[in-house]
């Protein structure tokens, strides 16, 4: 199990990127994975992980984009 929770500051940009227009689909899904990890009973999903993973190691996506995914991947399961 993860002990490892979202900070107050990402959950916040991670719920005005849920409103943004113009946030990419994949954007608004790391925010999401985000957000849900304020509670420290939710952890990322393998896939969730693997998809994180590939936004860090492509030039395409934003640098907010890329700071949700490193969010995400800090959170990963200790034991994967």
């Amino acid at each position: 199990m993860n002990h490892k929770t979202s900070s107050k500051s990402m959950a916040s940009k991670a719920a005005k990127s849920l409103t943004d227009k113009e946030a990419s689909k994949i954007q608004k899904s790391l925010a999401a994975s985000v957000l849900s990890q304020r509670s420290v009973r939710k952890q990322t999903s393998a896939d969730m992980e693997d998809i994180a993973s590939k936004v860090l190691k492509s030039r395409k996506y934003s640098d907010a984009t890329k700071s949700f995914a490193a969010s995400v991947l800090s959170q990963s399961n200790d034991e994967r």
